[in-house]
């Protein structure tokens, strides 16, 4: 099977979903993105494949990460649900979907390349504000979307892939997260997906405290790093099968990349799946933010972001010539957040591309 870049969409389609019942919200999303959400399922199929994860274990884990899940919050369940139903599509495929970050994490390495990933940046000088890469499979470039979601506890905006609930974005509330995947030793598949503990984030937390509360409930299985912005403060939360550790901005600037900065769970870090990668790129970062005090506003953070071929650090990662799915690593969207304002900005590409091509911005407002 041959999988080819869908490209990348100079609008990205924008759904709104309404409903203050989880079923009938999965019901819309399924409904909205209709044969897309299976051009998606389809690539993720045959990537957990190409990763070398049998299909049979693929649905498995997709099935004991809606237990987790239903477990931990019924109502996302239910809109997984929804989602399935409306479009046809199995549960467990959907399920898979939603937890392909904790699926993959279960890959045995028989891709070529290591993976490359996102990197983010926030200056908490003022009210908070914040931008990351958002960096996957470049077949899955044309395989995302914008969402404006209500009738949930607070109303939020986002990016998201199709058929996922949630990722990137920002509530009614000013409580904005980012993300960023990690590797730890203990990584498993068996519990609450982290896209789903971030829809969970935007959709019922408005403060700080409330958001720390959810992250460090949830019983995940696998490592990310949960960047939590308000209009009062952001913080780093880090969480892997072992516990979870909050990380403090310096200085008035909050950076992540793909590695542990806490030292106890860096202790049981995943050797060379990052590495040195991560580091090279969290170390640009330091020395761009100590350079000069870090704007305090969202598009301004952008340049910051910003790699060339040949730099010392892959911030904008580009696909190698030749590479196939599983190697075919690319910055798919730049995004903003500002807090106070409620506002998250999208450009589909690179930050070279937002800054040196003009790239079409798309501005969303939760309210």
């Amino acid at each position: 099977m041959i999988v080819q870049g869908l490209g990348r969409p100079l609008a990205p389609q924008l759904i709104s979903i309404d409903s203050a019942d989880g079923y009938e919200r999965g019901r819309q999303r399924g409904k909205r993105l209709g044969d897309a959400l299976d051009t998606g399922i389809g690539i993720y199929l045959y990537l957990f494949t190409v990763a070398g994860i049998d299909l049979r274990v693929v649905q498995a884990n997709a099935e004991s990460a809606l237990i987790a899940t239903e477990a931990w919050s019924p109502t996302l369940a239910a809109e997984l649900r929804g989602t399935a139903d409306a479009s046809g599509q199995e549960l467990w495929k959907i399920a898979a979907l939603n937890a392909r970050t904790e699926i993959l994490s279960g890959a045995n390495g028989s891709t070529g390349t290591k993976p490359g990933e996102c990197s983010t940046i926030v200056s908490t000088k003022s009210s908070p504000v914040g931008a990351q890469t958002w960096d996957w499979h470049d077949e899955l470039a044309g395989c995302w979307h914008l969402q404006h979601v209500h009738g949930t506890p607070h109303g939020y905006v986002g990016l998201t892939e199709h058929g996922i609930l949630s990722k990137i974005g920002i509530n009614d509330a000013g409580v904005g997260i980012m993300l960023n995947i990690l590797g730890h030793r203990a990584d498993r598949a068996d519990g609450v997906p982290v896209h789903l503990v971030g829809a969970r984030v935007l959709a019922e937390a408005g403060t700080l405290d409330e958001a720390l509360q959810i992250l460090q409930s949830a019983p995940v299985s696998t490592s990310s790093a949960i960047t939590v912005l308000t209009p009062d403060a952001a913080v780093t939360v880090e969480l892997n099968p072992t516990g979870s550790r909050v990380v403090q901005p310096s200085q008035g600037v909050l950076l992540h990349t793909n590695h542990f900065l806490d030292p106890q769970l860096a202790r049981g870090e995943k050797p060379g799946l990052y590495d040195p990668d991560s580091q090279l790129r969290h170390g640009l970062l330091v020395e761009r933010a100590a350079a000069g005090a870090l704007p305090t506003v969202a598009s301004e953070l952008v340049p910051y972001l910003v790699s060339r071929p040949g730099d010392v650090a892959d911030l904008c990662c580009i696909p190698a010539p030749g590479a196939t799915l599983g190697d075919r690593w690319a910055t798919l969207a730049t995004v903003t957040l500002d807090a106070f304002a409620r506002t998250m900005t999208v450009s589909a590409g690179s930050p070279l591309a937002a800054v040196t091509e003009n790239a079409p911005v798309t501005t969303l407002v939760a309210r």
